[in-house]
């Protein structure tokens, strides 16, 4: 982006029209940049809650000062790993290393393993494939069959539907797999909207027709594919018949979609985040992508898997999703023992030593963890909470100390993305209010109170000039042979950047192929070496206690918690409600406007009801991201259990019911 700044001030964001990735520039949370910037709702000093509960300022020097001695009481009292410190993604720099440098050097600390975002999909990639990475963004234009597989770009993924309306306009097909008529269904020439968590069961049924009809590439798959006659005798078993009863989809929609599978090329499958958040997801991801195996549409032109571009170098850590799990032999300074997806009754259940004190920085746990209540839970249980935030969430209400942060025009970092392949500087461009202090500075100072050693605290955290922050990322980019000066000019492709993704047909598999059958799928995860279906733990039946299925996806107007607190997003999404079909709804003697209750064993939200004539019966849905105090906080219904593999959070296996309020 292009950012105009006047006396210190961030005034109008643009786009770069020459990025091949984003040409027609940021997407409306982009723009609101200008208003997060200096909202008046930013916290701007540290601040210390009090007897009352209302929290006032305190001066930095007193705030470090009590920081310092509640840790140094915790390590002697219990030992370093009574501390947890839990970092969200933030703005994805590589700044964001000098967190875990300060904490090594406090002596340890207990850290989180897992994500919340995308790693059973990270996990089915590389088992299959051998890496995530996928075609430029702009080959998607190449396909001539576009499969949006739980993936609203509409909303969630707008440069990517430029490439999509490209691909259109040349003839390409495109079909949306949702429970939901999203904005972007209204452009798919087909629709199936599946019962939720049966996605495996459709990418097998799939695999069925195209084996038995002969459409599978045997040129490709006897040279570059391992375990098709074992995955061949897995989908004889799948039926159109028996997918279309599992999936709630109709025998003629599976047909239809068989067939564009098996006419049209190349295939480019897109899957969404969220559909590979379920108990039974890596496996479904793995059965999808063989569809792309089966028929030979890898490493081609407009055809493969588009799900993540590791390709950054910034993402170097996580090119190997095994990065995100508990290593099997503790280092003994950081303790990396608690799940994400289980955060709260984790934090709860450690022993030896329990958790004290809790750092919170770059994320906004509370809300956006699955089993809210749990997690609040676990957070009051402990002595003393610091929470480093722009603004006043959730999480931070729960804090003993809030500190402020820095937002990303006020620190220079570089920075990649999750789909694109170009790695960006981000120039610090505008001075932080006087009391905000970069993460490195806060952690600088802390050490000096705890005595840390001088040196080390140099050497491991940049700053606080520009000057020291731009050495340390020459420094970090100079094994990539990519330089400040050249980041300066314009946002740079990687190193090894390839248009095309293995498109010399080499896979980091054990076999160097494609593997439909993965030894690693059954040593690691305890799963079937095939990608086999089996129903999401927790699935709404007809006639039971809870026979609904709670949709929670995102809408273009936030990152999840992020933005909805501002005016500019909150003028377009004031409250959250819940979406219903109108014959749910009547059934329930609801009507659009009502107030509803949403609940389960695990909570209770009360929203408005709106109709929906889009959303699949015994489905509703309700936005995430809204904050507790908004109420609309979804993860007080979720539960915390970890996908099938990957370590992921599988917070949509949510079955409720819906009553009048």
């Amino acid at each position: 982006m292009n950012v105009t700044v006047e006396n210190n001030r961030v005034v109008k964001i643009e786009g770069v029209p020459s990025n091949l990735a984003t040409p027609e520039g940021p997407c409306i949370k982009g723009l609101a940049y200008v208003e997060r910037a200096h909202s008046p709702q930013r916290i701007i000093r540290p601040m210390r809650r009090g007897p009352d509960g209302q929290f006032r300022p305190m001066a930095w020097e007193s705030a470090i000062e009590l920081i310092a001695s509640r840790l140094e009481e915790a390590r002697a009292r219990l030992g370093p790993q009574s501390v947890l410190y839990y970092s969200g993604s933030g703005t994805k720099g590589l700044l964001n290393a000098a967190g875990m440098a300060f904490w090594r050097l406090f002596g340890g600390c207990t850290t989180t393993y897992g994500d919340l975002c995308w790693p059973a999909g990270l996990e089915a990639t590389r088992l299959t494939l051998g890496e995530n990475t996928h075609n430029a963004p702009w080959d998607l234009a190449n396909a001539k069959l576009i499969v949006l597989w739980g993936k609203n770009s509409a909303e969630t993924n707008i440069h990517q539907m430029l490439h999509v309306d490209r691909a259109l306009e040349a003839g390409a097909k495109l079909v949306v797999i949702d429970p939901r008529r999203t904005e972007t269904a209204e452009r798919a020439d087909l629709l199936l909207q599946l019962r939720p968590g049966t996605d495996g069961a459709l990418a097998l049924g799939v695999g069925h027709l195209l084996v038995r009809d002969g459409h599978a590439d045997r040129a490709f798959i006897d040279t570059h594919v391992l375990g098709f006659d074992d995955y061949a005798a897995l989908v004889a078993e799948w039926t159109p018949e028996r997918s279309a009863e599992v999936t709630g989809l109709r025998v003629e929609q599976i047909n239809e979609l068989a067939m564009l599978f098996a006419t049209m090329a190349p295939v480019t499958v897109s899957p969404g985040f969220g559909m590979q958040r379920f108990t039974n997801s890596g496996q479904a991801m793995r059965a999808m992508l063989a569809l792309l195996a089966i028929t030979g549409n890898v490493g081609k032109p407009g055809a493969g898997w588009s799900y993540a571009n590791l390709q950054t170098q910034v993402f170097s850590h996580v090119k190997d999703p095994t990065d995100f799990y508990p290593p099997e032999t503790p280092d003994g300074i950081v303790r990396v023992s608690i799940s994400t997806a289980k955060l709260g009754r984790n934090m709860l259940a450690q022993q030896d030593p329990p958790l004290a004190f809790a750092w919170v920085e770059r994320g906004n746990p509370i809300p956006q963890n699955p089993e809210t209540r749990v997690v609040v839970e676990a957070f009051r249980r402990l002595e003393f909470r610091v929470v480093v935030d722009e603004f006043m969430t959730d999480t931070a209400r729960e804090a003993d100390v809030v500190l402020p942060a820095k937002n990303f025009f006020e620190q220079t970092d570089v920075i990649g993305a999750y789909w694109h392949p170009y790695l960006q500087i981000r120039p610090k461009i505008v001075e932080p209010p006087p009391e905000v202090k970069p993460e490195t500075e806060i952690y600088r100072e802390l050490g000096r109170h705890l005595g840390i050693d001088e040196e080390k605290l140099a050497a491991a955290l940049p700053g606080p000039s520009n000057e020291s922050i731009e050495a340390w990322l020459t420094a970090k980019l100079e094994k990539f042979g990519i330089t400040l000066d050249q980041l300066r000019r314009g946002p740079v492709l990687s190193p090894d950047f390839r248009e095309v993704a293995f498109d010399d047909l080499r896979f980091a598999t054990p076999s160097g192929r494609i593997e439909l059958r993965s030894e690693e799928a059954r040593t690691r995860w305890g799963l079937d070496e095939l990608p086999t279906f089996r129903e999401a733990e927790e699935r709404p039946k007809r006639g039971g206690r809870f026979p609904l299925h709670m949709l929670t996806p995102n809408t273009k107007n936030r990152i999840h918690s992020q933005f909805g607190n501002l005016e500019t997003i909150r003028r377009m999404a004031p409250e959250p409600y819940v979406a219903m079909h109108p014959a749910d709804a009547r059934s329930r003697n609801l009507s659009e406007g009502d107030r509803a209750r949403i609940w389960n064993e695990r909570g209770l939200l009360t929203l408005p009801v709106r109709f929906d004539y889009g959303l699949r019966p015994g489905c509703i849905s309700v936005t995430n991201g809204f904050w507790l105090v908004e109420g609309g906080a979804v993860n007080v219904l979720s539960m915390g259990r970890e996908t099938d593999m990957g370590y992921g959070a599988a917070f949509h296996d949510n079955a409720v019911e819906v009553s009048r309020a």
